[in-house]
């Protein structure tokens, strides 16, 4: 049993949380995740490392409340236990070398995007942060940003806080002024890393994604979050989770992602039903 000593929202649907889990905290590294179970009965589900205290031997995650998983994940309390916290699992960010890097957030995948940018920033490089969010109320992490980068750009879709766009806007306009990145990294919603893809493709700046499918068993043997890269098959939990974005298919991981929205839909009314008959 892993206990939770910390959590604290970071907006209405969004929750941080570290778990006491010193093995994993000692081998965790940006970009690696791992596969929690609330209870014995739950599912499995992966979460990225958002950060870790090797002398607390702590585990951050942060993670946002849609499906019935999160939900029980977002009732524990600090002081309370979850079943199963396993990990490091996934390849690391590779870093080294690089001078200058863009990291594009978007959303929640921010909670994926600040650990690679303390971990370049750190290890010498010139970060340039770009974070994107639906509006003013959803931003995360806006400081833990602007302290490991050396610019940030934020923007919300419908203005309410820096500028108004999306995260290819900010991108472009610093490619067409000729701004040099050895590579870009971006983390957040599928259709929104295809778009990064697309307009870095036209500057020929390597682009690097992270993928994050439906996983089950995080070793590969499911096959749950093959992806098509490249024209092979590869898959997220052990060749990834980091890919080259010009390679990937987005079009069929957007595909394959909406394949359990019913059956995830049912699970999230089935859950709000059980836990307003406990209350």
């Amino acid at each position: 049993m892993y206990q939770i000593i910390k959590k604290r929202a970071l907006n209405s649907t969004v929750t941080l949380m570290e778990i006491h889990a010193p093995y994993v905290a000692a081998k965790a590294k940006a970009g690696q995740f791992i596969i929690l179970r609330v209870d014995e009965d739950g599912e499995r589900i992966p979460l990225t490392v958002a950060g870790c205290n090797v002398e607390m031997g702590s585990v951050t995650i942060i993670f946002q409340v849609v499906g019935a998983t999160t939900m029980s994940l977002n009732e524990k309390a600090e002081g309370e236990y979850i079943q199963d916290f396993v990990g490091p699992l996934g390849n690391a960010t590779a870093i080294d070398g690089l001078k200058e890097v863009a990291v594009v957030g978007g959303g929640v995948g921010c909670a994926i995007a600040l650990p690679v940018a303390r971990a370049l920033h750190e290890n010498g490089c010139k970060v340039v942060g770009i974070i994107g969010f639906r509006s003013r109320d959803l931003v995360i992490l806006e400081e833990e940003f602007r302290a490991y980068c050396d610019e940030l750009y934020i923007v919300t879709d419908d203005g309410s806080y820096g500028e108004k766009g999306n995260v290819c806007l900010p991108l472009e306009r610093l490619l067409k002024e000729g701004k040099h990145f050895d590579e870009v990294i971006t983390i957040g919603p599928l259709i929104m890393m295809k778009y990064v893809s697309l307009t870095t493709k036209q500057y020929n700046v390597k682009t690097v994604a992270s993928m994050n499918p439906v996983m089950i068993d995080g070793t590969g043997m499911c096959g749950g979050c093959r992806l098509t890269v490249g024209g092979e098959t590869k898959f997220a939990c052990v060749d990834g989770p980091e890919f080259d974005a010009h390679l990937i298919d987005f079009d069929e991981a957007i595909k394959r992602s909406r394949i359990y929205q019913d059956f995830e839909r049912h699970a999230r009314e089935e859950h709000c039903n059980l836990y307003k008959k406990k209350v």
